[in-house]
């Protein structure tokens, strides 16, 4: 979800915002980096971490992942909304910790595991205390520093856990996880319990660590890994070539500009939808049709 950083006032009136393509910098920076960490796991096998509940070669399984997902993403906006309401601001700190320290300590060692693939096994005994000062410093930067370093962790954090997703996720699977989430994405902001928090008195500013803030908007973490995500399916699913990841990443960044412009007149607007929809339309598409058809011309 985006929304404007300003006042309830201002953001009825929308005053303030006016789409530039500096917005697009943090999301670009996001992706970008996710790549670097695709590249890194490129050559490895998927790990046997259970990121799916189900098996994911079946279409049934590919159906109950992506529900999975989606009551996995309600129930935690619900939670979070609930205790926003109760104004238990410890527990949400203490969540908020405990799910960034995991997901960071995770991913530390998921790629620290794929670098030292390439250097001698001596280098091995560096792996889990390497990974636990990475945790460390992440922690400190998101909860002990300014927004500044909060945002550059979040951003960093947002494309090296989707294209982590992106890696352990098959391609169909993965697709139904995100058109699912788009289409949740558009009832929670405007029927369920996202909308309520961006309404109620802080914001997604009470979520620090979901979230980041730039300039005058606010953007959740869950956009960038799902954008991520997409663009790291992308470049698995497709290793002969990397037309299908490039025209995924012009789709999210066209849905995000017209996210952006509608943003101009609502105070709050889905982040999904509009970037994941053609950023899937143009990695698919560039897959499954422009690129055979590219490979059937050059044979030829």
């Amino acid at each position: 979800m985006t929304e404007p950083q300003q006042p309830m006032e201002q953001k009825r009136e929308q005053d303030h915002f006016r789409f530039e393509f500096v917005y697009l910098a943090p999301i670009l920076a996001s992706i970008i980096f996710g790549l670097g960490c695709a590249f890194l796991l490129k050559p490895q096998q998927p790990a046997t971490i259970p990121v799916t509940p189900l098996p994911q070669n079946t279409a049934s399984g590919s159906f109950g992942n992506a529900f999975y997902f989606v009551i996995l993403v309600a129930v935690a906006a619900t939670v979070f909304y609930l205790l926003l309401k109760r104004r238990s601001r410890r527990i949400i700190k203490g969540l908020i910790v405990v799910a960034m320290t995991t997901a960071s300590l995770l991913l530390s060692l998921v790629y620290l595991a794929a670098v030292f693939a390439y250097l001698p096994n001596s280098y091995g005994i560096l792996w889990i205390p390497l990974s636990i000062a990475i945790t460390a410093a992440f922690d400190y930067a998101v909860f002990r520093l300014g927004s500044i370093a909060r945002n550059v962790a979040v951003i960093g954090m947002g494309g090296a856990l989707g294209i982590f997703f992106g890696f352990e996720i098959t391609l169909w699977t993965a697709v139904l996880i995100l058109v699912f989430l788009a289409v949740y994405d558009v009832f929670a902001v405007y029927r369920g319990p996202v909308g309520k928090i961006a309404q109620s008195s802080g914001g997604l500013e009470d979520l620090q660590g979901l979230s980041y803030d730039f300039r005058d908007i606010q953007m959740g973490l869950g956009d960038l890994v799902f954008y991520s995500m997409l663009v790291g399916t992308m470049f698995f699913s497709f290793p002969s070539s990397l037309l299908p990841c490039l025209f995924s990443v012009v789709g999210i960044m066209a849905g995000s500009i017209i996210t952006f412009f509608i943003l101009e007149h609502k105070a709050i607007f889905p982040g999904l939808p509009f970037p994941i929809m053609l950023g899937l339309a143009g990695g698919l598409i560039t897959g499954l049709v422009i690129l055979p058809l590219l490979q059937g011309f050059l044979l030829h």
